[in-house]
C-alpha cells in the first residue's frame, strides 16, 4: 500500500507536470521533474518504496530509453508486491514505449505480461486495450 502522505505528492506533481508541458515551461517542467525523482530516490529501497512513483517518474521522462529503464524498476517492484494493478499498466507503457521505438518483439512480450496481469484487475476498459493492441501487433 503505497503512503498517503506520499501518493498526493505524486499525484499533485504530476498534475503540475502535465500543466507545465501543456504550457511549454520546459524549465518548470525540468524542476518538477527533478522534485518527483528525488522523492522516487529518497524512498528507493525503504518501506515507503512503491512502484507508482517510479512508474509515474517514467511516464514523465522524455528520454524513451531512460523511461524503459525505469519503467523496468518499477515493473520489479510491482512483481514484488504482486501489485496486478501495476504490472498490467507498466508492461502497457513499456510496450507502447518499444514499438515507438521499433523493438516490436519487446513489445509482444510485454503486451502478453500485461494480459497475464490483467486477468485479475477491476478496469475492462483497459483490458480490451491491451487486447485491441496485442491483436494487432500479432496480426501485423
Amino acid at each position: 500500500m503505497i503512503n498517503t502522505k506520499i501518493y498526493k505528492a505524486i499525484y499533485t506533481l504530476a498534475e503540475e507536470l502535465l500543466e507545465a508541458d501543456r504550457r511549454g515551461d520546459q524549465a518548470k517542467f525540468d524542476a518538477l521533474y527533478a522534485e518527483l525523482n528525488a522523492i522516487c530516490t529518497d524512498n528507493e529501497n525503504t518501506d515507503k518504496d512503491h512502484p507508482e512513483q517510479w512508474e509515474t517518474l517514467a511516464d514523465f521522462t522524455e528520454d524513451l530509453d531512460e523511461a524503459l529503464v525505469i519503467y523496468d524498476k518499477a515493473l520489479v517492484k510491482a512483481t514484488a508486491i504482486n501489485s496486478k494493478d501495476h504490472m498490467a499498466s507498466i508492461a502497457f507503457s513499456m510496450a507502447v514505449l518499444q514499438l515507438e521505438t521499433g523493438q516490436t518483439e519487446a513489445a509482444i512480450q510485454h503486451l502478453q505480461n500485461a494480459k497475464v496481469a490483467a486477468n485479475k484487475i477491476e478496469d475492462k476498459e483497459f483490458k480490451v486495450e491491451i487486447d485491441e493492441l496485442f491483436a494487432k501487433l500479432v496480426t501485423e
